[in-house]
């Protein structure tokens, strides 16, 4: 399998789009929600402040039930904080209408999920070409755009494969240049190993890290430890609050943890 170490680097086909005045790409601001579960009132979130700034990688943690999934849906414009703000490159989205989110969401994120969620009966290429049909961009620059982030992450020569005949990792590269397609201000990524080995793991580690170098801002949900250390910084929830929010220490490349890892076949 190709690794990201063995393929050239493009800036252009990952840098997102920037305000002329640099602002934090996330700004939460005394965030509280509500959940009404019958005759129960859930606190989700309490008060929540979090500031991510552009490039960062940032590694949010936490147990069932502290909240952290309901923060990273709240990030991810897939919901809204019952009070506070919350702000995405300067612009609070907590009043948008379903409308203006679904364009937020198309245009300034890329998501990445546990499960993969790619369509079986759609090769790689064509499901990476998924999020740019709603962006109103002609065909050549949509294939263009997919085959130059399929690429990136070392699978330019599986254009033409279907999920059934990628591995685990290979699924997960094709998630990830989906999510970079249409050139996001942040990625999100929602327990992107979970269904994934050791190594395979790493590699989408390493894959994090070289786009985070190349400027793109990370906030990775992960309940693994091991997995957190290869961000830069760790946030961490319980009942609904921050209750860490630290810089790694001594955070490994993950292209050298890799050197010391046995291969598959091994």
């Amino acid at each position: 399998m190709a690794t990201l170490a063995q393929v050239e680097l493009k800036n252009e086909v990952i840098k997102p789009e920037r305000p002329l005045v640099e602002v934090p790409v996330i700004q939460a601001q005394d965030v509280h929600k509500y959940y009404d579960l019958g005759e129960t009132k859930v606190h989700a979130l309490r008060g929540v402040d979090l500031t991510i700034e552009p490039g960062e990688f940032v590694a949010i943690m936490g147990s069932s039930g502290s909240g952290k999934s309901t923060f990273m849906n709240m990030l991810g414009c897939l919901d809204k904080p019952s009070s506070g703000k919350y702000l995405l490159e300067g612009t609070d989205v907590s009043s948008l209408d379903k409308k203006q989110l679904a364009a937020i969401r198309n245009r300034k994120l890329g998501f990445v999920f546990q499960g993969f969620n790619l369509l079986s009966r759609t090769t790689a290429l064509e499901n990476v070409e998924l999020p740019t049909l709603y962006a109103q961009m002609p065909k050549d620059e949509r294939t263009a755009r997919a085959k130059e982030v399929l690429e990136l992450v070392g699978l330019g020569q599986r254009l033409d494969h279907f999920p059934s005949q990628l591995s685990g990792g290979q699924q997960q590269r094709v998630a990830i240049a989906r999510a970079l397609v249409n050139r996001p201000a942040i990625l999100l990524a929602d327990e992107p190993t979970g269904n994934l080995d050791s190594r395979t793991s790493v590699e989408i580690m390493q894959i994090f890290q070289d786009l985070n170098d190349s400027g793109l801002t990370i906030v990775l949900v992960t309940h693994e430890p091991d997995i957190a250390q290869f961000a830069k910084r760790t946030v961490v929830f319980r009942d609904g609050k921050i209750r860490h929010d630290d810089p790694v220490k001594n955070r490994p490349c993950a292209a050298e943890v890799l050197r010391t890892l046995p291969t598959i076949d091994e």
